[in-house]
C-alpha cells in the first residue's frame, strides 16, 4: 500500500511539473541595430511630440508600443553592437563584461539567457537568428542555444566588402538595391517564424532572439519600397528615402513576427520585446546634413553615451501587460536576463552576483507604480577607450569624462526626467553635491568590477630632435 501511495504521490508531481512546465511562456526578443529613440513613426514618449518623424512608417513597432509597454526610458547598454549583444547575453554591465569589441570576457564560461532558462525549464528550446556579433568568441550553441545562423557578424548582414566594394562605406553608392532578401530581413524573420512553430507543433515552451542587420549600414533595400520613398520627398531628418525604405522592410519583418503569434494561437502566453543594440547613426550615407540630427531630440549619436547613443526603443508586449502604456522608470538590455528568468518561473535570487540586470516584471504589470530593487539604484555605462562613463538613477544622469592618464577631467549633470536633450543643459554648477554623489556612486561601481581604464598613448621615438610624432586612439570602425 505504501509503495502505491508512494508511486501516486509521484505520478502526481510529474503531472503537476508537466502542466507547470506546459504553462511555461514563449519569449521573443526583437533586436534591430543602430535604431535611434526617435526613429519611428510614433513617439516612445508620448510627452516628447517631436521624438518622431513623420517621414517614417512603422506600423507595426507602432502596433507593438500602442498593445503593451513602451519605456520612455530604454537604453542599450553600450553605444556600439558587441558590447550590447554580451551584455543582453549575460545580464551583465558592458563595465564588467567588456565595453569594446574584443574582451577578455568568454560568454560561454557564465550565465546566458537560454542556459538560465533551460535551468528553470529543461522543456525550453532557444534559438538565435540573424546577427550575433564581432568577436564574441563563443558560438550561440555553446551559450544554449539549440538553433542559430552561426557566428554571424555585420559583413553577413551586407558591409561594403560584401556587397563588392573594396573600402568603407564612403568608397561606395549611398545605397544597393537587393530585390531578393535585403539586409536578409525577410529570412531571418521566415527562419525564426518556422522555429516558432517548430515549438509550438512540439508543445514546448521557446525563446528566440531575431536580431535585425538593418538600420546598420550598408543602406541596401529593394528598388519597389525605394520608389515609395522617392514619392514621398525630402525626408525631415538627415536620413536618405532609401534609409527609410530600409527600415519599413524591417518594420515588415516585424509585423510577420507578431501575425504569426496571432496565427500560432500563442498570445495569451507569449511575450514579445523590441529593443535596440544602440542609438542611431548621427550621419547615414546619402542623407542631407542641412536637415536636422538624425536622433533629434537627443543629444549624440550611436559611439556616444549621450543620450542619442544610447537611449532606444523599448517596448514589451505580453501577458497581463495593459495596452498602451508608458513606463518612465530607466531599464537597460542588460535587465532582459533575469525578467525572462523571473516570468518563466525561475528563482532570481539564486542568479550569480555578477548579473547586474535586474526583474522588470513589477514594472510590467504596474508602470510607473512600481520601482526596481537595483543593488546600486543605477544603470550604468562604460567605455574608456573612448574617455567618458555614464550613470542613470531614475531622475537624473552624469556623464564622467576622463584623461588619458585616468585621472578624472570633467562631468556633467542632467535632469533627464524633464528634458531628454542633454546639449545646453547641463546641471551640475547648480547641483555640484548631487553631480559629487553621483560620481562616487559611479566611480566606486567600476571599482567593483574591476572595469577597465583609458589606454595609455604610447610615445613613439622621435625621428628627429624637437619633432614628436601625433598619437591618435585607433577610429572605430564603421561598424
Amino acid at each position: 500500500m505504501k509503495r502505491f501511495h508512494l508511486a501516486a504521490t509521484m505520478l502526481l508531481c510529474l503531472v503537476f511539473a508537466s502542466s507547470t512546465h506546459a504553462r511555461s511562456p514563449n519569449f521573443i526578443l526583437i533586436l534591430t541595430d543602430d535604431h535611434g529613440w526617435s526613429q519611428m513613426s510614433e513617439s516612445m514618449d508620448p510627452e516628447v511630440a517631436d521624438a518622431r518623424s513623420l517621414y517614417l512608417e512603422t506600423p507595426n513597432m507602432v502596433r507593438l508600443m500602442r498593445e503593451g509597454m513602451r519605456f520612455t526610458s530604454g537604453y542599450s547598454p553600450a553605444p556600439l553592437c558587441t558590447p550590447t549583444r554580451r551584455s543582453i547575453l549575460c545580464g551583465t554591465s558592458t563595465a564588467r563584461s567588456g565595453p569594446e569589441f574584443k574582451s577578455q570576457w568568454i560568454p560561454k564560461d557564465h550565465a546566458t539567457i537560454p542556459k538560465s532558462l533551460k535551468e528553470s525549464n529543461a522543456n525550453y528550446r532557444c534559438a538565435h537568428f540573424g546577427k550575433w556579433g564581432e568577436n564574441m568568441v563563443s558560438t550561440p550553441e555553446e551559450c544554449g542555444y539549440d538553433r542559430s545562423d552561426g557566428m554571424t557578424g555585420n559583413k553577413t548582414g551586407g558591409m561594403p566588402s560584401s556587397l563588392g566594394v573594396v573600402g568603407s562605406h564612403d568608397d561606395g553608392p549611398p545605397h544597393f538595391i537587393d530585390n531578393e532578401d535585403p539586409k536578409r530581413t525577410s529570412s531571418i524573420t521566415t527562419r525564426a517564424i518556422e522555429f516558432m512553430d517548430d515549438q509550438v507543433k512540439a508543445d514546448l515552451p521557446f525563446f528566440v532572439q531575431v536580431s535585425y542587420y538593418a538600420q546598420h549600414l550598408s543602406v541596401v533595400t529593394s528598388a519597389k519600397t525605394l520608389e515609395k520613398y522617392g514619392a514621398k520627398g525630402v525626408p525631415d531628418r538627415r536620413y536618405p528615402p532609401a534609409w527609410a525604405a530600409m527600415l519599413d522592410e524591417l518594420d515588415a519583418g516585424v509585423g510577420r513576427l507578431v501575425d504569426t503569434v496571432t496565427k500560432l494561437g500563442i498570445e495569451k502566453n507569449t511575450y514579445i520585446f523590441f529593443t535596440a543594440d544602440n542609438g542611431g547613426r548621427g550621419s547615414i550615407p546619402g542623407g542631407d546634413d542641412e536637415l536636422p540630427p538624425t536622433n533629434l531630440p537627443l543629444t549624440g549619436a550611436k559611439h556616444s553615451l549621450y543620450e542619442g547613443g544610447i537611449r532606444v526603443p523599448f517596448v514589451a508586449r505580453g501577458p497581463n501587460i495593459p495596452a498602451g502604456s508608458v513606463c518612465r522608470v530607466p531599464v537597460v538590455g542588460y535587465d532582459f536576463l533575469p525578467t525572462f528568468l523571473d516570468l518563466a518561473g525561475g528563482d532570481v535570487s539564486r542568479l550569480s552576483d555578477e548579473i547586474d540586470g535586474v526583474s522588470i516584471r513589477k514594472l510590467l504589470v504596474r508602470s510607473n507604480k512600481s520601482s526596481l530593487a537595483r543593488p546600486s539604484g543605477a544603470i550604468f555605462f562604460h567605455r574608456p577607450d573612448k574617455l567618458f562613463s555614464a550613470i542613470r538613477t531614475n531622475e537624473q544622469k552624469l556623464m564622467l569624462f576622463w584623461k588619458r592618464n585616468g585621472e578624472v577631467d570633467r562631468h556633467e549633470l542632467f535632469d533627464l526626467a524633464s528634458n531628454p536633450t542633454e546639449e545646453g543643459n547641463d546641471v551640475s554648477g547648480e547641483q555640484a553635491d548631487r553631480a559629487a554623489a553621483l560620481q562616487e556612486k559611479l566611480q566606486g561601481y567600476l571599482r567593483s568590477v574591476d572595469a577597465g581604464k583609458p589606454k595609455q598613448v604610447v610615445q613613439k621615438k622621435r625621428s628627429a630632435p624637437g619633432i614628436t610624432p601625433t598619437n591618435q586612439i585607433a577610429p572605430d570602425l564603421n561598424r
